[in-house]
This record gives C-alpha cells, sequence and structure tokens, in this order.
C-alpha cells in the first residue's frame, strides 16, 4: 500500500497540482488514492480472505492506526512541520478530504469481506 500511496502522490505533483488549485489537488489526490487502494484491498482480501467480520475490522483499523501514526511521522518528524499543519488535512470543514480517506480505509476489509462472502450466480 505504501508504494501505491507514493506512486498517487507523485501523480498529484505531476500532473493535479499543475492543472488545478492546491485544495482540489487534495481533493483529487485522495479519490484517486481511494479508488487505487480500494481495489489493492479487494485484492488481497480475495488473496488472502478473513476469517469474519470481526477480523475484518481489526484488519481495517490497523491499517487506520499505522497510516495515521506514518502520517504523523513524516509530518513532524521528516517534514518538520508544526502539528497544526499536520491537522489542518483533518479539516473537512475546509474542504480537506483525507478523513473520508481514511475511514474508507477502516471500512473497505470488512465490506469487501462481505462481498466475498455472498454467493456467486
Amino acid at each position: 500500500m505504501l508504494v501505491l500511496a507514493i506512486a498517487n502522490g507523485a501523480l498529484r505533483q505531476a500532473l493535479f497540482a499543475k492543472l488545478v488549485p492546491e485544495l482540489q489537488a487534495h481533493q483529487l489526490s485522495t479519490l484517486t488514492g481511494s479508488i487505487v487502494i480500494g481495489g489493492f484491498i479487494w485484492l488481497v482480501i480475495r488473496k488472502w480472505p478473513l476469517s469474519s467480520s470481526r477480523h475484518a475490522l481489526m484488519v481495517g483499523g490497523m491499517w487506520l492506526v499505522l497510516t495515521v501514526a506514518f502520517e504523523f511521522f513524516m509530518g513532524l518528524v521528516l517534514a518538520g512541520r508544526p502539528i497544526r499543519q499536520v491537522l489542518s488535512d483533518y479539516n473537512v470543514l475546509a474542504g480537506r478530504v483525507w478523513v473520508f480517506f481514511l475511514i474508507w480505509l477502516a471500512l473497505a476489509p470488512r465490506l469487501f469481506h462481505k462481498l466475498n462472502q455472498r454467493p456467486n450466480p
């Protein structure tokens, strides 16, 4: 997932950031990242089915925690950004949609687990 996220960030910088304002680039990047990561999660869940809905929620929760920890580490430690700036990506009222990606990341394993349990027609 990290490779996909980095590729999505590179796409944002190479394409979106040159065509639209920063907020729209953020929103587009969040959308494309959600689609790409969602496809990856779907493939992973099909390849290695989860044992239960509880297990799927635990996997999604772990991915959520790891992603937020990584984002804060990258922002605060490696980039040296102030906490206020790092937290600004979580401000939905300012048009920042990162929170919706995090919700998707947490719930996608459960959704795909349920879809995999449906009988084939």
